[in-house]
């Protein structure tokens, strides 16, 4: 590498393949570094760059590089050999280490194993561990598996009429056969004469008896909290079904609005929620899930939110704020996504958070709320706030106004509260942490920082 590169390089900062050290003394931090890259796509450490990209460089003894190398592959299991190099810029020497991604997984530091999420790297949990070495070497998704016990007697015939017929129609997709098993081979949902646990997914007369955990459970509740039930249905049957099932109860448990404008004769409606962006996180959780959790797809309606919960994962060293952003397609199961896209269940592939935001935002609601809470992504879309929804709530004259500040101001804190209303420590600190229970406020920062911005 080059000066020139180099320079690119460093301006670029760090990211999920590429990490800053500014030291060669920080051995243990680079260890780290090096196990996480080798468990995920591999990256580069520049040594000798602080964590802002100001070049400090390194002092280079005749048996730097050797003994770095020797240390890494001494304490790396299975055992490392990166790609050690070093570049002059500025007069000052800079070492590259470049690590490859390994095809033997978990690589561990000192007996521990490490992940990349984002710029970070952190140390992976027993559970990630088993499912590294799990998945180590070729990958095969879970959807495109076998399921042992299914047969071709198991397969629904007309289902795979009515998905062919939409493919055609969708798609332009051409799949002319004289049997259902020519037709699942040319999807790659029939291999070697066993059914892709996708194939069950979308076919089979009841999936659900392979697959118990592929349902969705939709739930409205009332007020803002899982404690009482007003509406609750499950839906089973193919994968597919299941999104219009759940959209269909979603449209049954929110408002639709409805007018006439002066000069048009055909009568306005708008729904509380925007339908599209719902279903599109509705389909993203059936499609993306973790199938080998025991988990459900859940639907939450609230009176003033909708949640969607996927028990699954993100893409190794995703973090939500790529969901926001313009990103790469990294379906968890690539043949059920594929068969989503044939009938035009999915549009464009690694738009549909893209499409949820801009959509959401056009419908004059504020931006979904991307979760990630270990063990599932949670898509949330709140209501505008307004004087009326906040009374609905059951808030006082104090919190409205106090929301009303937030809104204007961008936050408040418990000695602005107290100065505002005349009120106690105490009571601010009540009104305060009731709004932030309510999911209206977030609190942020500690002690004589902490302030209450809007959620």
């Amino acid at each position: 590498m080059d000066q020139e590169q180099l320079k690119e390089l460093i301006q670029e900062g760090e990211s999920a393949e590429q990490e800053f050290k500014e030291s060669l003394s920080l051995t243990e931090p680079i260890g780290k570094t090096i196990s996480s890259f080798s468990n995920a796509n591999g990256g580069t450490i520049v040594i000798g760059v602080n964590d802002s990209g100001t070049i400090k460089g390194v002092d280079l003894g005749k048996d730097t590089l050797e003994k770095l190398a020797n240390r890494i592959k001494q304490h790396t299991d299975p055992k490392v050999y990166p790609s050690i190099s070093t570049v002059k810029l500025d007069e000052k020497e800079i070492v590259m280490i470049k690590v490859e991604e390994s095809s033997e997984k978990p690589v561990f530091y000192r007996n521990r194993a490490y992940k990349r999420v984002g710029k970070s790297t952190h140390k992976l949990n027993s559970s990630e561990i088993r499912n590294l070495a799990k998945n180590s070497g070729e990958k095969v998704y879970w959807d495109e598996q076998i399921c042992k016990r299914a047969t071709l007697d198991d397969i629904d015939e007309e289902k795979v009429e009515w998905f062919l017929k939409k493919a055609k129609k969708e798609r332009n997709f051409e799949a002319e056969y004289d049997s259902v098993d020519e037709v699942l081979k040319k999807l790659d949902l029939l291999k070697n004469d066993g059914l892709t646990n996708a194939c069950v997914l979308m076919f089979a007369k009841r999936p659900q008896r392979f697959f118990l955990q592929s349902e969705t459970k939709c739930g409205r509740f009332k007020g803002t909290t899982t404690k009482e039930f007003i509406d609750m249905d499950e839906f089973s049957g193919p994968a597919h079904k299941q999104v219009d099932d759940a959209e269909k109860f979603v449209m049954k448990n929110i408002r639709k609005a409805a007018w006439i404008e002066p000069g048009k004769v055909e009568r306005q409606e708008k729904w509380e929620y925007p339908l599209d962006a719902i279903r599109e996180a509705i389909t993203n959780a059936v499609v993306h899930r973790d199938y080998q959790s025991a988990s459900n797809v859940q639907i939450r309606i609230f009176d003033d939110r909708i949640e969607v919960w996927n028990p699954g994962r993100l893409p190794e060293g995703w973090t939500v704020e790529n969901l926001k952003e313009e990103h790469e397609s990294d379906p968890f199961n690539p043949l059920l996504a594929k068969m989503f896209f044939l009938i035009r269940y999915i549009e464009k592939w690694g738009r549909g958070t893209i499409d949820m935001i801009e959509d959401t935002l056009d419908h004059g609601l504020p931006e979904p709320e991307f979760k990630d809470t270990g063990t599932a992504i949670v898509i949330i879309f709140r209501k505008k706030i307004t004087e009326e929804s906040l009374r609905e709530k059951g808030l006082n004259d104090r919190q409205i106004e106090a929301v009303k500040y937030v809104k204007k101001e961008g936050n408040i804190k418990n000695k602005k509260y107290r100065d505002i209303f005349e009120v106690s420590k105490r009571t601010a600190a009540y009104d305060l942490s009731e709004l932030v229970e309510m999911g209206i406020l977030r609190k942020e920062g500690k002690g004589k920082s902490t302030k209450y911005v809007l959620r």
